[in-house]
């Protein structure tokens, strides 16, 4: 990849209510803009009807690009699919958990299709033909957002039953691993896989989910085999991975395993979009980069979307778009680009405002735009590929993800009604607002010896070699966070019968065999002085330790002073257990006198106030 900073766009000339393509390559250059990307959302426009393919509106765009000097991105635009290829086959639209789906939204259909493959290639291919002459191409991005959809069809579930093949020997095996035993549910034979959308089984439930997530990772992996064939060895491939969803980019995306397909492209990218105005905190901008850069080894990353004024509310204040431009140069992005470069004048998008309003006239969000571009041209040769040299490490792991999905720490509808990533928010956002800088590392990572901290939020879900190799980190010297309910089940979500937190008793000096829900509890300081009150919601844990300390305990009129917050020295390290959820303010508190303690300097400021950063050598050089 080039060194030098993309600043950039979403563009549609197959959208645009007239004619204006030399009148936006005019706008895009002069505001400093250097890429956009083009073609992934329009298949019914670029074959109308079976077979009849159109690419002659994106050569336009293409010439116009490399006669402007501008870099382009090119997605395969297969994740929605035209109305033709509905209609021939009925059975393309995804069969789910919640019913059939219908014609009209995008991905809704089912990936596994062998109808929609055989289209999906053949228009990719076209497509790389078409463009292959542009110089301007310097980079291909497969599909948009995938997701398995949720597709639950008979060819998925067959598949599936080979996924378990492969895994389990027998169904006898199968039935052990997974308690199939409990309400008569084991199998007999592999004929017996009933359909999974019935199972009350939630090993079951949540290994189809797993499932689900690996038809993600051989579907980008499938797109990438045929980009392959046709891309120059200069040319990137990406694919903008995204976040769990509320109503703005929040958490680790439960559809998807991202670290294993992230296998398929060359570099990562994300989509990152958060509020703005008086709800913008930075926090969004900061994980949403952590597990983009994560997903490469700590790789630099394209943000390739994010917005310029974007939903209803989310108009920024002047210096806003700016500031949230450099706060994804800090998090280790090369490349700022934003969807889209105009506003939309119809369908569901007609409200998420671009560069551009509804206008087309270059306006003040057009106007501040053209401040970041040039900052972006003057200091590319300092900023681009920005290196992070973070000390701490925050594990996530999707099938603990599905672990409290299936067990919640809360009853379905009870308020608040918080998941896994609700938790894991809850870590990270609070050493974001400390100021320090963390990675995110999947759940398969065994070697934490860069990290003077390693946060196990959750980890409902624990293989034994991963509890093995936390111990020996920490046992080398190495520092933990782990919170309640870390270390309870097997990876197929099979609960462990011997003392909790399996496999760290001795790790973190305790045991314990009772939970709650707390309701007027509180949290004491035993050893550490706390805000007052510190409320404890949603889990709390009756913790009985044997060698830790106890740092902080419940106040209640029947659990006080039983132990929630524990320390523990084991080998030449320290471990933390934090046996229940609490208020921010009091975990501020909490690992605002910890970090220290490990030798994780505070640098001073907290939020409001944000410090990020990174090395760059060109800098020092310079």
């Amino acid at each position: 990849m080039q060194a030098k900073l993309w600043f950039g766009a979403a563009y549609y000339e197959e959208y645009m209510p007239e004619e204006r393509l030399e009148r936006d390559m005019e706008l895009l250059t002069q505001a400093g803009f250097n890429l956009i990307r083009v073609a992934e959302s329009t298949w019914s426009t670029w074959e109308p009807r079976e077979g009849e393919f159109d690419f002659s509106r994106l050569q336009r765009v293409l010439s116009a690009a490399q006669a402007h000097g501008l870099d382009v991105i090119v997605g395969t635009p297969t994740y929605a699919i035209p109305p033709w290829l509905a209609r021939k086959y009925p059975d393309i639209l995804s069969d789910t958990h919640a019913g059939p789906c219908r014609y009209g939204p995008r991905q809704n259909f089912d990936l596994t299709h062998p109808g929609y493959r055989f289209h999906a290639e053949r228009l990719i291919r076209t497509l790389m033909e078409a463009v292959g002459p542009y110089r301007c191409v310097v980079g291909f991005q497969l599909d948009n957002e995938t997701k398995p959809y949720d597709t639950c069809s008979p060819r998925a579930q067959s598949l599936f039953k080979d996924w378990l093949k492969a895994r389990f020997s027998t169904v006898e095996e199968l039935n052990r691993a997974m308690g199939l035993a409990y309400w008569s549910n084991s199998l007999g034979s592999w004929d017996d896989l009933p359909d999974v959308r019935g199972t009350i089984n939630g090993s079951l439930g949540a290994e189809y989910q797993a499932f689900q997530r690996h038809l993600v990772t051989e579907f980008l992996q499938w797109q990438r085999s045929i980009v392959d064939e046709y891309r120059r060895p200069d040319q990137f491939v990406t694919h903008n991975f995204d976040y769990e969803w509320r109503n703005f980019s929040f958490g680790l995306q439960p559809e998807v395993d991202q670290f294993e397909a992230a296998g398929a492209v060359t570099v990562a990218g994300c989509d990152i979009y958060h509020p703005s105005e008086d709800r913008l905190t930075g926090s969004e901008i900061a994980f949403g980069g952590a597990l983009a850069r994560g997903l490469k080894g700590g790789a630099n990353y394209l943000v390739l979307e994010t917005q310029a004024q974007g939903n209803f509310g989310w108009l920024p204040y002047p210096g806003q778009l700016r500031l949230q431009a450099f706060s994804h140069l800090a998090g280790g992005a090369d490349c700022v680009e934003y969807w889209p470069w105009h506003s939309i004048h119809n369908a569901v998008e007609s409200y998420w405002k671009g560069v551009l309003s509804h206008d087309l006239t270059p306006g003040e969000t057009y106007r501040e735009a053209a401040t970041i571009g040039r900052d972006f041209a003057r200091l590319s040769p300092h900023l681009a590929h920005l290196k992070k040299q973070n000390r701490v490490a925050v594990m996530v792991s999707s099938r603990s993800q599905a672990g409290l999905k299936w067990f919640p720490t809360c009853q379905q509808g009870e308020t608040p009604e918080r998941n896994y990533s609700d938790y894991l928010r809850w870590l990270c956002d609070s050493l974001y607002r400390l100021n320090v800088e963390y990675d995110l590392l999947p759940d398969t990572c065994r070697d934490f010896a860069g990290y003077d901290l390693l946060v196990l939020p959750c980890l409902y879900a624990m293989p034994e070699d991963l509890s093995a190799a936390v111990r020996g980190y920490v046992r080398g010297g190495g520092h933990l966070i782990a919170t309640f309910k870390t270390g309870f089940a097997d990876p197929y979500l099979k609960i462990h019968h011997d003392a909790q937190p399996h496999g760290l008793t001795e790790c973190l000096g305790l045991r314990y065999d009772r939970f709650t829900r707390p309701v007027g509890v509180e949290l004491a300081g035993a050893a550490l002085e706390l805000p007052d009150p510190v409320r404890v919601t949603d889990w709390m844990e009756l913790l009985e330790p044997a060698t830790a300390e106890a740092l902080c305990t419940y106040r209640h009129p029947v659990w006080d002073g039983v132990p929630a917050v524990t320390c523990n020295r084991f080998g030449k390290g320290q471990a933390v257990y934090l046996g229940c959820r609490f208020d921010e303010a009091g975990l501020d508190a909490l690992l605002g006198r910890l970090l220290p303690q490990f030798g994780i300097p505070l640098p001073g400021p907290v939020f409001p106030l944000i410090l990020r950063g990174g090395a760059s050598t060109s800098w020092a050089a310079g």
